[in-house]
């Protein structure tokens, strides 16, 4: 246990995005080991913004490990500019290790990685597949309670993670030893369709939950209309027109070679999420 908890005792865990899908997850298993923790956010003490570098330095002050994550996504333009930029004040302040949250597929995203691995600090990546919280923790919430749910992404399938995978193997890098320099590549154990993806859903809550597949053009016109910012956009519809082209859609094993275990399964999610009561109408 003294070598799991060094950084409690020799700096803060920085967390950015600590209000996030996984960043508060991070939080609450950090906060559980007693690892002392800093939230990275907006709306923390001292804030956190991305676009303003001068909130930078007071956030990293006597840290010793970051949870690196970037909002919308690695893939957004100024990604590269800002870690590259983040990482270099982060060395300057003493930070030793680096957990960064990566995307699966994503040239921006591994551009990135190559930036942390350079950077002089100790690194690990978790490289992650389409989250399954999309659907009840993002912008596909109100489709599924609405039941239908329109996608661009056809007939290839994906992976999809559980954020409480995602969250276990990036504490288990921040909080315990041997997690230096690995690539953490995570899924789920099998691949979906967004269309069984959705059927899963609707067995799971009891409801009947359409899914309608649909151009690119017209979901990008779609999610202007609903008042979506530009850059979100933006990135969804790179996501589905690249990203979810099937080059994804093999399970990998970074739950396993991180944690020991497998990676639960999407039906698991839908049936825990569904119990919560999140998908009622």
């Amino acid at each position: 246990m003294a070598n799991d908890m060094r950084n409690s005792e020799n700096g803060l865990t920085l967390v950015l995005g600590g209000t996030g899908k996984t960043g508060r997850r991070v939080v609450e298993r950090l906060e559980a080991l007693d690892v002392p923790v800093r939230m990275g956010s907006r709306s923390a003490s001292p804030a956190f913004h991305w676009e303003d570098e001068t909130t930078w330095e007071p956030v990293l002050r006597g840290v010793a490990k970051v949870y690196l994550t970037y909002y919308p996504d690695l893939a957004a333009p100024g990604a590269t500019e800002a870690i590259g930029s983040f990482t270099r004040k982060a060395l300057d302040a003493g930070v030793r290790h680096v957990v960064l949250l990566s995307g699966r597929g994503e040239d921006e995203a591994q551009e990135c990685e190559r930036i942390v691995q350079a950077s002089g600090m100790d690194w690990t990546v978790v490289r992650a597949s389409w989250f399954a919280q999309n659907f009840s923790e993002d912008y596909l919430l109100d489709p599924v309670r609405a039941g239908e749910v329109a996608l661009p992404s056809g007939d290839v399938p994906e992976p999809f993670v559980d954020a409480d995978d995602i969250a276990d193997v990036a504490v288990a890098a921040l909080a315990r030893d041997g997690h230096t320099g690995e690539v953490y590549e995570v899924t789920g154990p099998r691949a979906l369709t967004m269309a069984e993806a959705v059927a899963e859903i609707g067995r799971s809550a009891g409801r009947d939950i359409a899914f309608v597949p649909v151009a690119v053009a017209d979901y990008a016109a779609v999610l202007k209309e609903h008042g979506l910012p530009g850059e979100l956009i933006d990135f969804l519809t790179y996501l589905f027109s690249t990203v979810l082209d099937g080059r994804n859609s093999r399970p990998a094993d970074g739950v396993r070679r991180a944690l020991g275990r497998e990676p639960r399964d999407f039906a698991e999610y839908a049936r825990l999420t569904a119990a919560s009561g999140v998908w009622n109408t």
